[in-house]
């Protein structure tokens, strides 16, 4: 397999430079490549999930995977894009970040390929540097006039926040990465996000510069959110690929329920799913208006890939259960309710054993008062355990309480809630 041309028809390659070193050094064998992840946080997010797909397409072609987590640039923050300065983490807060991150880096990209993972900690090799062999082996081979002609730099030297010399510093950090990955580990290729690109460059420049190399480095496209702004770390409605943070069936549903128009650039970045498969489903979709079917292959393989086998049984169980097949929820399993508690659907903690149906909707915001509550219960609109109720004053039993814990409550198809009773 062309594993370079399969990215390209895939859309995943967005920018690439000297595509022909690359091929050259593919063709004639197998090669060393490295990502970088900064632990700014104890997970990664959906934003990376396309990164981590390309690194296993190279895994699975028998490539060396080199894996940077950034214990040293974390510390100074990539101000690639970011309006104004990240706050700065503390050295105990990275080794737990990075500590986590390196679990699920390792659990996605498992080591039954021949072993050729590698996951290095840059501080390792920062913390011996001294600043004045830095400045003078490194810094030199930057050109401030071309730093600042950056887009990113200038528009945050125009904005209200300016830019510290500690965040302008970050792109020779980066840099100095791929000097040193080409120098003890033989990598020739880079990849990131397309907010790297500028980074990317400055390391296949200092490269060329110090060593006289060719390398090479390319970017994917990044990861949106509906409203046009990309996935990351911070704000509400984060992605997580941690289970303990996004349960396999909160990003099952996530993938069912996005929009039709990313569906197929979805399958393509988040899954391994052949490219045919994507163009027949295309092109069928074009025909026939089936949408859903590539909705349900995209959240399988893509859960799959994320939270394995159980977890997308988990998810896939539970999705059937409360829009399919309702009649069967005790087949819900105690880790079921769990995720959904978690995040899955809204949920309230009732510790009034009394407490009758009517002030259950009302709690849990599916009524905005007693008396619309005791209209939508009389008109059949609202199951227990999906089990239709229309008596407003009706009070819960033993046999309500499923595992002893939880109770299901359904106002129409899609309005839950979960009553999770205090023991």
């Amino acid at each position: 397999m062309n594993i370079v041309q399969e990215l390209k028809d895939r859309g995943i390659i967005k920018h690439i430079i000297n595509d022909n070193v690359l091929q050259e050094k593919i063709k004639h064998g197998f090669i060393s490549l490295y990502c970088g992840f900064d632990p700014t946080s104890d997970s990664l997010h959906l934003g990376h999930l396309a990164l981590l797909v390309c690194l296993k397409y190279f895994q699975l072609a028998g490539h060396k995977i080199i894996i940077v987590i950034g214990g040293a640039t974390s510390l100074i923050g990539d101000p690639s894009f970011k309006s104004q300065e990240r706050k700065l983490q503390d050295l105990k807060k990275i080794k737990f970040y990075i500590n986590k991150l390196k679990l699920q880096i390792s659990k996605f990209l498992n080591s039954n390929y021949n072993n050729n993972i590698v996951i290095l900690n840059n501080f390792s090799w920062f913390k011996k540097i001294n600043l004045i062999k830095f400045l003078k082996f490194v810094g030199k081979h930057f050109s401030i006039k071309n730093m600042i002609s950056k887009h990113f730099i200038k528009l945050r030297l125009n904005n209200d926040f300016g830019i510290t010399f500690t965040e302008f510093s970050y792109t020779l950090l980066q840099g100095y990465d791929f000097l040193y990955l080409s120098k003890y580990y033989n990598v020739i290729l880079q990849i990131g996000g397309s907010d790297q690109w500028n980074n990317i460059i400055s390391g296949i420049n200092l490269i060329k510069s110090i060593y006289h190399k060719l390398v090479t480095g390319f970017t994917l496209p990044l990861v949106l959110k509906s409203d046009g702004t990309k996935y990351s770390k911070t704000g509400c409605g984060v992605i997580w690929l941690d289970p303990k943070k996004t349960s396999p069936y909160k990003f099952y549903q996530f993938l069912i329920n996005i929009d039709d128009i990313y569906i197929y650039k979805y399958l393509r970045l988040f899954t391994l799913v052949n490219l045919k498969t994507i163009l027949f489903l295309e092109k069928r979709n074009m025909k026939v208006k089936n949408v859903p079917l590539a909705k349900y292959i995209l959240a399988k393989y893509a859960t799959l890939m994320v939270h394995g086998l159980s977890g997308f049984i988990s998810a896939k169980r539970i999705t059937n259960i409360l829009f399919k097949q309702n009649n069967k929820i005790n087949l819900l399993t105690i880790k079921d309710f769990k995720q959904l508690s978690q995040d899955g659907i809204p949920s309230i903690k009732i510790s009034d054993k009394q407490i009758n149906l009517q002030q259950v909707l009302v709690l849990a915001n599916l009524a905005k008062s007693h008396k619309e509550a005791r209209l939508i219960i009389k008109s059949n609109s609202v199951k227990v355990n999906n089990i239709k109720n229309n008596i407003p004053n009706y009070t819960f039993v033993k046999q309500d309480k499923l595992h002893n814990n939880y109770t299901l409550i359904c106002r129409g198809r899609k309005s839950f809630c979960l009553l999770i009773w205090n023991k």
